[in-house]
Order: structure tokens, then sequence, then C-alpha cells
């Protein structure tokens, strides 16, 4: 195991952000919030002393956060909510900060560039 100089934030959807999923046009699947926070984003931080810090780097990173979540379920931006501001991603997602963060895999980490999204 490896100590990693890094925090890690969860970022999970809340129920606004299910209601503007299933609210889609041509929307064939209705949701649940179980099924949209069981797989949530996570990602790494400077490494942070108290949650504070991490979610100070959020707040820094909301807008882009908030565009790769909304990304990773629909391409489309015209249908993505406006405006999208810091208080809106706090209304539509909950963070969790984790100050310590282990790497028990021995090769390298290869970082690749991410425009949005994965899902």
């Amino acid at each position: 195991m490896f100590i990693v100089d890094r925090s890690a934030a969860l970022i999970r959807p809340k129920q606004p952000f299910l209601d503007w999923l299933n609210g889609l046009p041509d929307n064939e699947v209705m949701l649940s919030l179980n099924d949209i926070r069981s797989d949530c984003t996570v990602i790494l931080v400077p490494e942070a002393v108290e949650p504070e810090d991490g979610i100070s780097y959020i707040d820094d990173l909301a807008d882009k956060l908030f565009e790769m979540e909304l990304a990773s379920w629909v391409e489309d931006e015209a249908l993505w909510p406006k405006p999208r501001n810091l208080k809106l991603f706090w209304e539509w997602f909950d963070v969790e900060i984790h100050l310590g963060v282990m790497d028990s895999v021995s090769e390298e980490i290869h970082n690749t560039p991410s425009d949005h999204g994965y899902h």
C-alpha cells in the first residue's frame, strides 16, 4: 500500500438532479435516487488537512464538475439547466471529502485529460 498525497471527493447527485433527469423530453426510463447515487463520481483533490479545504477546492471546480455530471447523462447542452451557479451546484450535489487516500496498486497512474463525463 502506498500513501497518496491527495484527498478524495465523492460527488453524489441529489433529488433536484434526479427530477431534472427524469423530466427530460423523451425520457423512457424513470430512475431512482439510489440508481444515480450508487456509482458516483470520485475525484482526487489536493491533499487536505480539514474537510473544509476540500470543499473550498470543490467550490473552485464547481462549474466544471457540474458540466461533467450533466454531460455524463445528457450530451445535448441545450437540455442542461440554466443558469448554473455555485448555489445550484450545492443544491444538486452532496460532496463527501475523504482526507486520506491509499493506493494498493504498485503500477504508476496514467493521467488522461477528460473533457466531460464517463457514463
